[in-house]
């Protein structure tokens, strides 16, 4: 036959590739319950659609070239749900996926690929970190850092990171950059490896503590999400980016309604006390007013007095930032600052409309705060938000107060605001209004301190904000999802196909 030996070596070469560190690597893992890199592809793309880039590429040093199939890194483009997607997802079979000189010129096309064309970046992390021997000596120096933008993020076209086991090094870089990450519980996310960081600390230090996924999604609040495993990761992916657009330059998908998503709203007093002192979780408002089965919470455990989650109204994608009132009050703190600047920038980067759902005492005041910048914060939300250039939809359910009002998109910082008849428009907490002005406390003298609680309630009324035209309307709670569906409609961005300007699209991934 023609050919015979090319192709001989062309199915030799593929098994050799395809079969990743060998079989007792891949045994394992399978024993530990973990996908292999390849197995992950094949769950998260649609069937038959993965079409590989580098699979013969090999590490550049002769004594490593036989044992580096795909070089440690499988990489290529796929179908996600009927989508074309980019991908790289890290072989740990192979020399731990160490980031070398040919794998990384894999990852470098792949996104900038994903950039030019118009395709989500999905990145399947694993990762011992930098391979030394290609990275060590005057050499290894000349050979890194050769692309001056390989960190540049400009939001061209979403990045979805999964940290599914040890990631350091460019498994750490890319997470920081990306839009979106998910954790398996149990991997772990550093700068280096916990052996690395005892010795250069001189202290021992255990994983989890060092990157585990309770540090990471409720403290430095650098990953979003965590689950217990790889298929529960890479199903959060394909539903995250269920919400986004493919690129910048169009809107985001629309998909079905599923009957009945009118019908939880009409609730809505059974979810909301009618005391503004009551508590009451937002995300069962937000439930209430979305599409059945559509909200998708992000940040969840991290700054936990505002809630940010995507959603969907009426099929189209919506990104809702609501006071929790079942945490600190709903007061915002350091923590909330940063969550909420985050997912202005991600809904404004990818045409998604901002719904803002108000309950808020103000700003956490105190010590911590202020060691923690939390001026600056405040300034940098608001910094962020005059540059949104979405539709922004307000409604105001009982509370905002202060400083506050206007970082939750009171007034001309949203195209539309409505109230609720509960609105509380005062400058601060009643109570704390009157012993601030007047030196009265209800214990010392309950008659006068009642007479002074009118007085600065006066004005401060849902009515007092329509009079005044700040706020467009005033309505039925029940009516909030009719009145999203109707306001959204009217707000969409017709002369630009539903796309806005991207004024937050080189914003710091991380601050």
């Amino acid at each position: 036959m023609a050919f015979e030996e090319p192709l001989k070596q062309l199915r030799e070469r593929s098994e050799r590739a395809l079969a990743m560190g060998g079989p007792e690597k891949l045994a394992k893992r399978k024993a530990e319950g973990h996908l292999n890199a390849r197995e992950r592809i094949d769950y998260l793309a649609d069937k038959d659609s993965f079409f590989e880039s580098g699979r013969f590429a090999a590490g550049i040093r002769p004594e490593v070239r036989a044992k580096t199939p795909a070089d440690g890194k499988v990489a290529g483009f796929a179908r996600v749900n009927g989508r074309e997607v980019a991908l790289v997802s890290n072989d740990f079979t192979v020399l731990g996926a160490s980031s070398s000189v040919i794998n990384m010129k894999k990852i470098r096309h792949t996104k900038e690929t994903a950039n030019k064309r118009g395709l989500p970046l999905i990145l399947l992390g694993e990762s011992s970190g930098a391979r030394m021997p290609d990275r060590m000596g005057s050499a290894g120096r000349s050979i890194i850092a050769q692309d001056p933008i390989e960190y540049q993020r400009l939001r061209e076209v979403p990045w979805v990171s999964a940290l599914l086991g040890p990631c350091y090094g460019s498994s750490t870089w890319y997470s920081a950059m990306s839009d979106f990450v998910v954790m398996r519980k149990g991997a772990i996310m550093a700068i280096a490896s916990p052996n690395v960081t005892s010795i250069a600390i001189n202290k021992k230090i255990e994983a989890e503590d060092l990157g585990g996924w309770k540090l990471l999604t409720g403290i430095s609040g650098l990953v979003d999400m965590a689950v217990d495993t790889d298929e529960q990761a890479l199903d959060a992916v394909k539903t995250f980016l269920s919400y986004l657009p493919s690129h910048r330059n169009e809107a985001p998908p629309v998909h079905p309604v599923l009957a009945g998503s009118d019908e939880p709203c009409k609730g809505m007093l059974e979810i909301v006390p009618e005391s503004r002192n009551q508590v009451y979780d937002v995300r069962k408002v937000i439930k209430a007013v979305a599409d059945i089965d559509s909200a998708f919470e992000v940040k969840e455990r991290f700054g936990k007095s505002l809630c940010t989650m995507l959603a969907r109204i009426d099929g189209r994608s919506v990104g809702f930032i609501a006071n929790n009132p079942l945490f600190k009050g709903g007061a915002l703190d350091a923590d909330a600052c940063q969550k909420v600047i985050s997912f202005m920038v991600l809904c404004d980067s990818y045409n998604i409309p901002l719904v803002y759902l108000v309950d808020v005492p103000g700003f956490l005041i105190g010590v911590e705060g202020e060691l923690r910048g939390m001026p600056g914060k405040v300034i940098n939300w608001m910094n962020a938000m005059t540059q949104v250039t979405v539709p922004k939809i307000t409604v105001i359910m009982r509370k905002s107060y202060g400083q506050a009002y206007i970082n939750m998109a009171g007034n001309k910082n949203a195209d539309e605001v409505a109230v609720w008849p509960t609105a509380d428009l005062g400058f601060m907490d009643p109570a704390v209004s009157v012993n601030i002005l007047y030196g009265v406390k209800k214990e010392d003298d309950p008659e006068r301190f009642a007479e002074l609680i009118k007085e600065v309630q006066r004005d401060t009324s849902a009515w007092g904000l329509a009079e005044l035209y700040d706020a467009q309307n005033v309505i039925d709670p029940r009516d909030t999802r009719a009145f999203l569906k109707r306001t959204l409609e009217v707000h969409r961005l017709r002369m630009n196909n539903g796309v806005g300007q991207h004024k937050l699209a080189n914003w710091p991934t991380s601050y």
